[in-house]
């Protein structure tokens, strides 16, 4: 079928829906073939692939037709294991006719001549002339229940007894809904295309509708929202200017608090600090080496004597005492005085 195209497109483009138009309604049917199919060379063409169609299809319903026919292989059951085997109604030749025939006429173009003709002349096929007349009747009854069961199929509110009546008329109603389905199928495509197009428009009357709504409250409350922001602008920039004069006065403070005389004298105390940092350091430093010769290690590095550590630290805790106790003398002496 044709591609269906969205009205919107017809209506931009004026020469393009003129030339759809033309192709859609004078020069190509609804499934794409010409409309001018009138010459001699296309009927020929037409016709013989009509014949060649016919024959494929005799031939595929005539093996279908002889591939049913044949019977399903037996079972064997116990008790047939046991008794006799069960006879079939058809003829062994006439069977194994059924069982070859079907692979022979599907790939008869595949043998060779040689091999075809030693085929034919070989049984069961030496003795189809008499097996014809049977075989006819099995591939007759076969074609005949198969047209059955399509005469059901198409007209399914006919009664059982009827149904060989409306035999003939089989193509006729296939090709009647074939057609059905084919226009049923495009008006389908047309319908969806239309229901785009509508819901397109719907859209498009939905955006018009809220943007008149829109409009409508600006008007309506655009006022009072727009002071409203404007109050909220002029509030935020008093936030701003008030913090620009914090921030001023609080530089002003600094430059009369510091003065260049109090820089420069906290910039002196600030190196006196770091210089008495730097010789307390190395008095440190001294003591922990005058301590390191009377064998007292402040750290936990080895190399120390713990005896020698232990005797001085036992005369510095007595030497404590004594001006301990010679402190106390001098306060009982100041207050004999």
């Amino acid at each position: 079928m044709l591609p269906p195209v969205e009205e919107s497109v017809l209506k931009s483009n004026p020469e393009f829906a003129a030339l759809h138009s033309t192709l859609t309604t004078a020069i190509l049917n609804s499934d794409g073939t010409t409309k001018d199919d009138q010459s001699r060379a296309a009927r020929e063409r037409e016709a013989e692939l009509d014949v060649y169609r016919l024959k494929s299809a005799k031939q595929h319903l005539l093996a279908q037709a002889i591939s049913s026919a044949a019977p399903p292989e037996p079972r064997t059951t116990t008790t047939a294991r046991r008794g006799k085997p069960s006879s079939t109604s058809l003829p062994e030749p006439l069977l194994d006719l059924l069982l070859l025939l079907p692979p022979l006429l599907t790939n008869a173009e595949q043998l060779s001549q040689e091999s075809l003709s030693l085929l034919l002349s070989s049984p069961p096929f030496s003795s189809l002339d008499d097996l014809l007349p049977e075989l006819a009747s099995l591939v007759s009854s076969n074609l005949q229940s198969s047209a059955v069961q399509l005469a059901r199929a198409a007209n399914s509110n006919t009664n059982a007894s009827f149904l060989h009546r409306h035999i003939s008329s089989v193509p006729k109603h296939i090709s009647t809904l074939s057609s059905a389905a084919s226009q049923q199928f495009a008006s389908l495509a047309k319908a969806r295309l239309a229901a785009a197009n509508s819901l397109i428009t719907l859209l498009d009357r939905h955006a018009q509708a809220l943007t008149s709504l829109i409009r409508s409250l600006e008007a309506k409350h655009g006022g009072v929202a727009r002071s409203l922001e404007l109050r909220a602008a002029e509030v935020a920039l008093e936030a701003q200017r008030g913090e620009m004069a914090v921030e001023t006065v609080l530089w002003n403070v600094r430059r009369d608090v510091y003065t260049p005389e109090v820089r420069d004298a906290l910039r002196n105390y600030a190196d006196h600090v770091r210089d008495g940092q730097r010789r307390l350091r190395e008095a440190a430093r001294a003591a922990e080496a005058e301590l390191g010769e009377y064998g007292v290690q402040l750290d936990d590095e080895e190399g120390g004597d713990p005896v020698r550590e232990r005797r001085f630290r036992e005369i510095a805790r007595a030497h404590r005492d004594v001006r301990r106790q010679i402190d106390e003398a001098k306060r009982d002496l100041s207050r004999l005085r």
